[in-house]
């Protein structure tokens, strides 16, 4: 049994070396809403995935950018941890950033599955939340993701979806008490096509981020991005 689970983290390592990569992000929102006209139209985003032994740790960071400078900061971190086989693994986080955005900590398991090619998978993730300084800080979060690459890598389409409770305020007054928030990504890998050099790693798409009642903004708001990314 031990071989074998060195063997999967073998593959594993092999499939997500190349998973440390950087984002530039073009967003449409203030053109799509009147309402965000200040929205920062320029973001990147550091991404990290390293599986090991004893399960993986991932982390992005977010920061958002005006003429003036640096407008915004956020970044999430969290550990696998499993001392077993898989599907279940322990889940600890960390959420927080600049603007006003509390400090989170959550606890949970996920379920993870892959095909034997690692060519598609997800994980489904509930966890207990506390967060810091809100009137109701226990609280609870509700985490998928999922990849799938196709057309023989060509492609590719990832993202995550989070559900959880959050008593806050909008822009207006409004309260809210739940939030909803995906942000499903399209790839295309260029490295991947006939003639382009295979450590040419870059990828060019698209960020769909689609929330409800998410930060001050009230109601449901579809917020697309032109990307591209260099994987490491």
């Amino acid at each position: 049994m031990k071989r074998l689970f060195l063997f999967l983290v073998v593959c594993l390592m092999a499939v997500f070396v190349h998973a440390q990569n950087i984002q530039l992000h073009y967003d449409f929102g203030s053109a799509l809403y009147n309402s965000l006209d200040t929205r920062p139209k320029v973001t990147t985003t550091v991404e990290m995935f390293k599986p090991d032994r004893w399960g993986s740790t991932y982390f992005f960071i977010d920061m958002d950018y005006t003429k003036n400078g640096v407008a915004g900061a956020y970044w999430e971190i969290f550990r696998e941890l499993k001392f077993w086989e898989p599907p279940f693994s322990v889940h600890v986080e960390y959420n927080g950033g600049l603007n006003y955005i509390n400090n989170a900590y959550l606890l949970g398991a996920t379920y993870t599955w892959n095909n034997a090619t690692f060519t598609k998978g997800f994980t489904f993730t509930p966890m207990y939340k506390y967060i810091q300084k809100n009137p109701s800080p226990n609280s609870f979060q509700l985490t998928a993701s999922w990849y799938l690459h196709f057309c023989q890598g060509k492609c590719t389409f990832s993202g995550f979806a989070d559900f959880w409770r959050e008593e806050h305020t909008d822009a207006e007054g409004n309260r809210h008490d739940y939030v909803f928030l995906t942000e499903p990504q399209f790839w295309v890998n260029l490295n991947k096509f006939k003639g382009i050099p295979e450590d040419f790693n870059l990828s060019l798409g698209t960020e769909w981020e689609i929330t409800s009642n998410f930060a001050l903004m009230e109601g449901w708001h579809w917020l697309p991005t032109l990307a591209m990314k260099w994987t490491f």
